[in-house]
């Protein structure tokens, strides 16, 4: 086994160094609100480059699995189209594609795969709206039922040190369910996805700690430092270790529950025997060690949005619909009336740019109004 990560984790760890490096965004953790199952994006490394497909989560027999629907290759901005000033839309062709693989996408879900590859100047403008219509939509959820015992120990330990950056796990049993609703209605396949994109955040020297904590390392030993201080244990009990722990990971059905089978390593445990052999534990001062607690204790702090509202009287004469049909009409129609609109009073067409802006934003403030 031990052979086998190696020589597999040889051709993955530069791919996995530069995806990390080129990719890395500021993905909040008000983006990872739980939802019903749907679309979400996946990556995956083909020869050495990251490609993207929209994928499905569904159910099948009582159990959740995953499909693709959409490749969107290497590059998926492609599909981002720019009407003029902060407006954007996604190419009709995807949706179509979608819905022709039989799944009932919606536009929401669409604008959540698609945002993080934006035009930077375009999604700052539009980040406040975004929170907004974010938290719009998990007020009108029905909350979930907490159900004690029902996430995976492995993905709970992930969840605790990504949130709150502790090697030490033995406190994992007392924290609420409601911590863990970000793995709510998701296959196998999108929960690893999901961690993927949430372990961006981990800097290069906490990647080593990282995987000894989630793999709960420190359970094999007695000593009083193996809580804080792994690196000072003998490394190599530490590697046979966690070459144990990786297997039995690896042969746990329940985990991989509506996935296939792997005849070796599965793809998404990789990364971690590359986290693991290839970085090494980085030994901070005194000042160091402060920085990254006070850093990890905030990290899920983000300053209020300061949010500019539009009145329903504005949209109106922006849009020129009675407030009655802007309250009545449906994502998708306010969205086609916004193209429409938006086609008449782009600056490049002739119209003015302040009325212009006003209009993507009273078409946004009314976005995040919508079921």
């Amino acid at each position: 086994m031990f052979c086998f990560c190696r020589l597999k984790c040889l051709g993955y760890k530069l791919s996995f160094i530069f995806n990390r490096e080129q990719e890395k965004s500021p993905a909040s953790f008000i983006d990872q609100l739980s939802r019903e199952i749907g679309l979400y994006l996946a990556r995956k490394i083909i020869w050495g480059k990251t490609h993207y497909f929209i994928r499905e989560s569904y159910q099948e027999k009582g159990c959740l699995r995953s499909r693709d629907l959409y490749d969107l290759g290497v590059n998926p901005a492609r599909y981002i189209r720019y009407p003029g000033g902060n407006s954007y839309y996604i190419d009709d062709s995807v949706e179509q594609a979608i819905t022709a693989a039989g799944s009932g996408s919606t536009s929401d879900e669409l604008d959540d795969i698609f945002w993080h590859f934006l035009k930077p100047e375009i999604r700052r403008k539009l980040e406040h709206f975004r929170r907004r219509e974010l938290m719009s939509r998990s007020a009108k959820r029905r909350p979930h039922k907490d159900i004690e015992g029902s996430y995976h120990v492995f993905d709970k330990r992930r969840i605790y040190y990504l949130k709150c950056g502790r090697v030490d796990q033995s406190r994992l049993g007392l924290l609420p369910a409601k911590m863990f609703r970000v793995l709510n209605n998701k296959s196998r396949d999108e929960i690893e996805q999901k961690f993927i994109e949430m372990e961006r955040i981990l800097p290069i020297t906490e990647l080593k700690s990282y995987v000894y904590s989630i793999f709960d390392l420190q359970n094999f030993f007695t000593e009083s430092f193996a809580k804080s201080s792994p690196h000072v244990l003998n490394q190599a009990k530490v590697d046979d270790y966690f070459l144990k722990e990786i297997c039995r990971l690896n042969d746990d059905c329940v985990f991989w529950n509506g996935m296939e089978k792997a005849d070796n390593l599965q793809e998404y445990l990789v990364r971690y025997a590359v986290m693991f052999f290839d970085f090494d534990y980085q030994p901070r001062s005194f000042i160091e060690a402060y920085i990254r607690n006070f850093i990890n204790s905030r990290r899920d702090y983000r300053p209020p949005p300061q949010m500019r509202s539009v009145t329903l009287d504005e949209a109106s004469t922006i849009f020129k619909a009675s407030k009655e049909a802007l309250g009545k009409m449906r994502r998708s129609d306010l969205a086609r009336l916004y193209r429409r609109r938006a086609q008449k009073l782009h600056p490049d067409k002739g119209g003015d740019h302040d009325t212009f802006v006003k209009l993507t934003e009273a078409y946004h403030s009314l976005l995040s109004k919508k079921p």
